[in-house]
């Protein structure tokens, strides 16, 4: 698995979590718990970004494994 694919995968996780987090504040009453998971919501944006930032950084010194990651991702897709 190369660098690119590995942030990939991290960057899917991240927004998956963000994700539920935003939805368990919502889910809940509880102000202190709401505010807890907006925050951590919060905090995993940051981190989002982040991994955005560095994958199209990695993509740009290594186009190879922007194309070798598109290709996975048409032979899945069959």
């Amino acid at each position: 698995m190369t660098t690119y694919n590995k942030l990939e995968k991290a960057l899917s996780a991240a927004k998956g979590l963000q994700a539920d987090f935003e939805t368990f504040s919502l889910d809940t009453d509880d102000q202190q718990n709401k505010q807890m998971f907006s925050q951590l919501a919060k905090n995993l944006g940051s981190a989002v970004q982040a991994i955005q930032s560095r994958l199209n950084f990695v993509g740009g010194e290594e186009p190879q494994y922007v194309q070798q990651a598109m290709g996975m991702k048409q032979q899945n897709k069959q």
